[in-house]
């Protein structure tokens, strides 16, 4: 007999939790502008409703969230996703070392250029020669347009 009322007084608790569980709260304003929020829908007499909560049953929560296989792939793409953009930001920023370092020798080649002192060069048999005014201007011609490109947007040094 006892076992009996144990589990009367069991599915009823089951019973009432779960009509809790599937309740909907409503929320109002009555006619004194006055927020009513109820389990029962707002009468018809009553504004219009505003809104309309529902408490999800764990079981379909279980249902709506994401599987494990999901989470993991999930995972796995915000990890890739983050390789990939530290890869690219490190290589941007040894390409724009690049552009600073081929600026400053173009700078420097520039400069030597300019200054007038003899300036010599090897050819391609390893011997060198010294340049002449014409080459001297043809050099300096083509320096300037390395610290054209190569300093675009570096600072001056």
């Amino acid at each position: 007999m006892m076992k009996l009322i144990k589990r009367f007084t069991f599915g009823v608790a089951l019973m009432v939790a779960t009509a809790v569980a599937q309740a909907q709260i409503y929320q109002w304003q009555d006619a004194n502008k006055k927020t009513v929020i109820s389990d029962r829908p707002p009468p018809s007499s009553s504004a219009q409703q505003q809104k309309k909560y529902s408490a999800e049953t764990p079981e379909a929560a279980a249902a709506n969230a994401p599987s494990l296989a999901d989470r993991e792939m999930d995972f796995r793409k915000r990890q890739k996703d983050a390789r990939e953009q530290a890869e690219k930001s490190e290589a941007e920023q040894r390409a724009a070392n690049d552009r600073q370092e081929a600026c400053v020798t173009a700078r420097r080649a520039l400069q030597v250029l300019e200054s007038g002192e003899r300036v010599a060069l090897r050819n391609s048999a390893g011997e060198r020669y010294y340049l002449d005014d014409t080459q001297r201007a043809a050099e300096i011609e083509r320096t300037r347009q390395a610290v054209q490109t190569n300093c675009r947007a570096n600072p001056v040094r």
